[in-house]
C-alpha cells in the first residue's frame, strides 16, 4: 500500500509538473497557423545525448478506435517519439512541423505522437479533425506514466530511437523541427546507427 502512495503522489507530483509547463489557460488550444507561425521564433529546446542508450518504453498506447500499439514493439525502425498534449501551448505549435518533418523523413524514420491528455480521444480526436495532419496518427496514454517512464515531466517531450529501440537523444521542451537542423540531426543520428 506504501508503494502504491508513493506511486500516486510521483504520478500527481509529475503531472502537476507537466501542466505548470505548458499554457493551459490558451482560449483556443488548437491555434491557427498564422499564431503558430509567430510562435516557432521562441522554441528554445536543446538536443540533449545524457540518456542515449536508453530502451524505449515497452508500453502501451492507444489509438482513437481501441488499436493497441507497444512502443517496445517499434524495434527494426528508428522512431522519433513525441509526448504532448493539447493544453500544451508549445506542443500545439509543434504539432504541424511533426507532421511535414514525417512527410521530409519519407519513412526513414517514423514520426509518433503520444497524447498525455487525460480526457484522451475527448479532446485528440477534435483536435486532430481540426489540424488535419497527413502522416501523424492520434495515439493516447492518458495514465501519464510514458513521461514517468521517460524520466520526463515536460511537455513537450521528443526522444528520437535507433533501429534497435535505443535512445539517441531527446529536445524536453519545445523546438523548431521545421528546420534544416533538426532534419540533419536525424539523419545522422539514423546513418550513425544503421
Amino acid at each position: 500500500m506504501r508503494l502504491s502512495l508513493t506511486r500516486n503522489a510521483l504520478l500527481v507530483a509529475g503531472l502537476s509538473l507537466a501542466l505548470g509547463s505548458c499554457d493551459r489557460e490558451a482560449a483556443n488550444p488548437a491555434q491557427e497557423q498564422g499564431a503558430l507561425a509567430g510562435a516557432k521564433q521562441s522554441l528554445v529546446g536543446e538536443i540533449d545525448t545524457a540518456r542515449a542508450g536508453e530502451l524505449l518504453p515497452a508500453m502501451n498506447v492507444t489509438d482513437l478506435g481501441g488499436k493497441v500499439l507497444n512502443l517496445g514493439a517499434l524495434q527494426g525502425q528508428p522512431v522519433l517519439l513525441n509526448v504532448w498534449a493539447t493544453y500544451c501551448a508549445p506542443c500545439v505549435v509543434e504539432m504541424p512541423m511533426l507532421d511535414d518533418l514525417a512527410d521530409d523523413l519519407d519513412g526513414k524514420v517514423r514520426v509518433l505522437t503520444v497524447s498525455q491528455d487525460l480526457q484522451g480521444g475527448e479532446v485528440v480526436a477534435p483536435f486532430f479533425a481540426k489540424m488535419n495532419f497527413r502522416n501523424l496518427e492520434p495515439w493516447m496514454e492518458t495514465n501519464g506514466e510514458l513521461g514517468f517512464a521517460l524520466a520526463s515531466g515536460v511537455l513537450p517531450t521528443t526522444v528520437l530511437y535507433d533501429s534497435s529501440g535505443q535512445e539517441v537523444w531527446r529536445v524536453v521542451g519545445d523546438y523548431d523541427w521545421s528546420g534544416a537542423e533538426a532534419r540533419e540531426a536525424i539523419l545522422a543520428a539514423v546513418e550513425n546507427t544503421g
